[in-house]
């Protein structure tokens, strides 16, 4: 049994708890509020600026050219892609990509990236795919369910946000990711693999928790002038 399939199971019953939070459904319906998903979209796009740099860190630390090639390549995928799409997404709220890339981090946003980007500096190159597994998997996995509903990929605000993440382009960057993390379990103990796992577990409740910061449009706890 390759690693990701141990591990899915294990994460499984965390993402299809995603499917019913109340932002999620909200896109999958088209009921969303239009000022929450404002406050994802921006939240999310400084949150993809870190997911790029651990991408970068991955071609850093690679083991091998081919390694190095699929990193780079998801470092381009995060930056040109998929947040490219958040990009036309604030066109449509008159939102200019600089005030997008102004955006202060809540305080789950940096706790999340923060998390991540500690383990990826600290640890070799399979911490650093097992920090980044859960958003690309999970997102898709989301994308694939939400597709199957009918309406939603039609849906005139959100239809875009399905597509992209049920696209053959976005299901292929998560097959990549999932090759990258059974190749670094490779020769692994169980110690080790175990703590790999509790990685992705972790980042699966983080993912939760950036759901419930976008659905109650969370900052900081008190707010400052």
């Amino acid at each position: 049994m390759a690693f990701t399939d141990r591990v899915f199971k294990r994460v499984e019953p965390i993402w299809a708890s995603y499917l019913e939070h109340p932002f999620v459904k909200g896109i999958g319906d088209g009921t969303l509020d239009k000022e929450k998903f404002m406050h994802w979209m921006k939240q999310d796009y400084i949150y993809l600026i870190e997911y790029a740099r651990l991408f970068a860190i991955g071609v850093q630390k690679s083991t091998d050219l081919s390694m190095m090639t699929t990193y780079s390549e998801l470092v381009h995928g995060t930056l040109n892609i998929e947040m490219d799409l958040h990009r036309q997404y604030a066109q449509k709220f008159g939102i200019e990509p600089e005030m997008l890339e102004d955006t202060k981090p809540a305080a789950t946003t940096s706790a999340y990236t923060s998390y991540m980007l500690n383990l990826a500096q600290r640890g070799g190159i399979e911490n650093v795919i097992a920090a980044v597994l859960t958003c690309t998997w999970s997102y898709n996995y989301i994308g694939l369910k939400l597709d199957e509903i009918e309406g939603a990929r039609d849906h005139e605000l959100y239809g875009e946000w399905v597509k992209m993440y049920a696209s053959d382009e976005f299901t292929q960057f998560k097959e990549d990711c999932i090759e990258l993390m059974n190749r670094a379990a490779e020769g692994k103990t169980e110690a080790q693999l175990q703590e790999l796992e509790d990685i992705i577990v972790r980042t699966s409740y983080f993912e939760y928790m950036f759901w419930d910061m976008a659905e109650n449009m969370e900052t900081w706890p008190v707010p400052t002038k």
